[in-house]
């Protein structure tokens, strides 16, 4: 799965090494990719985006919760690939990979309730 990939890549050891670049598009990847699955458990067709916002909005009007801390993620939505190469401004690195952690973890627990009705 992209998204431990992502994560793997974004809570390693090596956090520090990662580029400013790197560690943004990871971070953005957890969280679009967590996104993307509260959306498929909705049945709701999976937009071609990388817009945080957007896709959060989809999840809202699916009916679904969106724990406060993936509100307003949209700050990282420029590093899908705006920033990746270029970084023209400062990443909160350690607000990036908190947030990552947590749409990582808000959908494994999406995926184990999902299991459990089944």
């Amino acid at each position: 799965m992209q998204t431990a990939i992502s994560m793997s890549a974004a809570r390693s050891r090596t956090t520090r090494r990662l580029t400013t670049g790197s560690l943004g598009f990871h971070a953005q990847q957890a969280v679009e990719k967590a996104l993307k699955v509260a959306l498929v458990l909705a049945d709701v067709e999976l937009p071609r985006t990388h817009d945080l916002e957007f896709i959060a909005k989809l999840v809202r009007e699916a009916g679904l919760d969106l724990p406060a801390s993936l509100s307003g993620t949209e700050w990282l939505t420029p590093w899908a690939a705006e920033f990746r190469y270029d970084e023209p401004i400062v990443l909160d690195r350690a607000a990036a990979l908190s947030i990552a952690q947590h749409a990582v973890a808000w959908a494994g627990s999406l995926l184990a309730q999902r299991s459990g009705e089944g």
